[in-house]
């Protein structure tokens, strides 16, 4: 697949194409490379929300160094190259349309050679793209047929699992910043980015006893290394990552951290269902709403659409503002402003709390994605 750029008309919307020698076009906002914090990418957020923050914030700036450090070596079993990585959360980032993770990856990405320009290399590269654009805003599409042709450009199990953390990190990222720049009451949007994300069909959710089950091969208990024990003892007690350990133990170091993220991120026992719910059903990961299902008149109101949920909410009103915010955030992160932050805040949220919790929404959005990209629900017998 040829990619579209000109002389002269460099900018951050970046189609695939293998190169073997360094750009010589600078992308339209080359700093955007060089930033303090690789996770926030120097959003300026008040003391007052960044120092109750910090755990959870520290925990994903570590994640966005481990998975996209300067130089990276490919191996056998991890063929991705430095150039794969940051094309793919470029892709990701166009997805979400939030201009500020455009800039950076588009910067980052710039300058570094990419593979050779044979077919087959401009094959595996079109194939990466697709899978991340689809899995990023049409995630519910995903299916076995989308990791068998990852497997039949030469992607590895470890190589499937990090493109699937990618997108689902990246999406994280975008809402994150998305929900910090609508505190700060800042525009995430000055470029149009793609449309709003569809629903999941609701048919998807007609299975009702069906469990998650890996499309991949786990890592053996018996061939783990000892770091890798580790990583699956460290997380072992949450059930949130139960299932997926196994998998994600390609990247122990990986493993580790999301399952640091999942610990360091406070969110409201009451809130923090109702926003995992809205982001599954919205995404389309069965098994992600099953577990968050603790009620059944919510889950049916979640089934039926946006209107008999936001009833459902009505009788408290913080429930409805979280229900319009997630549902937004999820959907459409470059449209998400005040509009949808404020009223939290007006339903008793500290912008600490309201800011935590959007992030939650956002990391739920990750799982999701893990959940999709990496199985898939099975009918019990």
């Amino acid at each position: 697949m040829e990619q579209s750029r000109s002389h002269g008309k460099s900018h951050w919307y970046h189609e695939t194409q293998a190169r073997n020698q360094a750009a010589d076009v600078l992308p339209l906002v080359p700093e955007a490379a060089h930033v303090a914090n690789r996770f926030l990418l120097d959003l300026a957020l008040p003391d007052s929300v960044t120092s109750p923050c910090q755990p959870w914030l520290e925990v994903s700036l570590h994640i966005s160094e481990h998975l996209f450090p300067d130089s990276v070596t490919p191996t056998r079993l991890n063929t991705f190259s430095a150039y794969e990585r940051l094309s793919t959360a470029l892709t990701v980032a166009q997805v979400f349309g939030v201009q500020r993770l455009c800039n950076h990856y588009a910067a980052r990405l710039a300058p570094l050679p990419g593979p050779d320009s044979s077919r087959e290399s401009n094959h595996r590269l079109a194939q990466i793209t697709q899978y991340a654009r689809q899995l990023a805003g049409s995630p519910s599409v995903i299916c076995e047929r989308a990791r068998q042709q990852l497997d039949a450009v030469g992607l590895t199990t470890p190589d499937i699992v990090l493109i699937t953390q990618i997108v689902g990190f990246i999406s994280y990222q975008a809402r994150v910043i998305a929900a910090g720049q609508a505190l700060k009451g800042l525009p995430v949007r000055w470029i149009p980015g793609m449309p709003m994300q569809d629903d999941a069909p609701a048919a998807l959710f007609a299975c009702e006893t069906g469990r998650w089950q890996p499309g991949l091969d786990s890592v053996e208990i018996r061939y783990a290394s000892v770091e890798q024990m580790d990583a699956l003892a460290h997380c072992s007690s949450q059930t949130t990552l139960e299932t997926l350990a196994p998998l994600l133990v390609w990247d122990d170091p990986l493993l580790e951290r999301l399952s640091e993220l999942l610990r360091a991120l406070p969110v409201d026992d009451d809130a923090a269902p109702l926003a995992a719910l809205v982001s599954a059903r919205i995404n389309g990961s069965v098994s992600c709403f099953q577990q968050n299902a603790v009620l059944d008149t919510l889950k049916e109101a979640a089934l039926q659409g946006d209107r008999a949920l936001l009833i459902w909410g009505q009788e408290k009103p913080l429930y409805h503002a979280i229900i319009q915010a997630t549902q937004l955030l999820t959907r459409a992160p470059d449209r998400f402003s005040a509009a949808q932050f404020t009223p939290l805040t007006e339903q008793g949220l500290s912008a600490e709390q309201a800011f935590s919790l959007l992030a939650w929404s956002g990391l739920c959005g990750w799982l999701n994605r893990l959940k999709i990209g990496l199985g898939e629900v099975s009918q019990d017998a």
